[in-house]
């Protein structure tokens, strides 16, 4: 028999050099050889189904800026959403919205900002289309079109909702070609990155931040809260 594979130490000695081994492996598995480089950190936004309003979040108020809006300036309640035209959640949440500007007609102001996620690779320019709509003032009616099949929103779907919604086509194109309004989606995106913003939907309720594709009582709960304080 060998001398050394019969001397304890040299057993012991191996058994040490066996555990060391496994933990790095384990650790680079679960903190590097593994992990993804260079992707986005997005929140997952909660399930539709969870009632629960987060806490408000008022340090940070989220301004409408120049971005499209629907309601009355005065309105008491602001309620500004960061979106992503390509994102499901965004998507889901328009019934929601919808049913918000119907029931507090008069009351709340509705801003949209842009917030394309990185791994979006079609929402960029979902997001400067809609605003080449605006310059022929119909951006909401882009809008529409971007939500209604977010599966369409490459650039030459872009041009033929222009046409479909009586853009000229030609001042469209260039515009959407030209990257006009790329920085401005850039900055929105930003701005919305240092008020805490990290997934869409993301919304701000006179400044009260709620996440996600929530149920409608997640939002009466707040604006009914907003609305008490007048």
């Amino acid at each position: 028999m060998n001398s050394q594979t019969s001397n304890p130490w040299f057993a012991i000695s191996m058994g040490l050099l066996g555990i060391i081994v496994g933990y790095a492996l384990a650790s680079g598995m679960n903190g590097g050889l593994l992990a993804p480089v260079g992707g986005t950190t997005v929140t997952p936004p909660p399930a539709a189904g969870d009632n629960a309003p987060p806490p408000p979040s008022n340090d940070k108020p989220a301004t409408p800026d120049d971005d499209p809006v629907l309601g009355k300036a005065d309105a008491p309640i602001t309620l500004i959403e960061f979106t992503d035209y390509q994102c499901p959640f965004c998507g889901r949440v328009r019934q929601t919205v919808s049913q918000i500007l119907e029931e507090y007609k008069g009351k709340v102001r509705y801003v949209i900002r842009d917030f394309p996620l990185s791994f979006h690779k079609d929402a960029l320019k979902a997001h400067e289309g809609a605003h080449c709509a605006a310059d022929q003032g119909k951006y909401w009616e882009m809008n529409k079109k971007l939500f209604a099949d977010q599966s369409k929103i490459q650039v030459e779907d872009l041009k033929k909702y222009a046409a479909e919604i009586k853009l000229d086509a030609k001042k469209f194109a260039d515009c959407l070609d030209s990257g006009k309004y790329t920085e401005k989606v850039r900055k929105s995106q930003e701005y919305g990155e240092k008020i805490g913003v990290s997934g869409t939907p993301a919304f701000f309720i006179n400044g009260r931040m709620i996440s996600g594709a929530r149920p409608f009582e997640a939002f009466k709960e707040i604006i009914d809260d907003e609305l008490r304080k007048d």
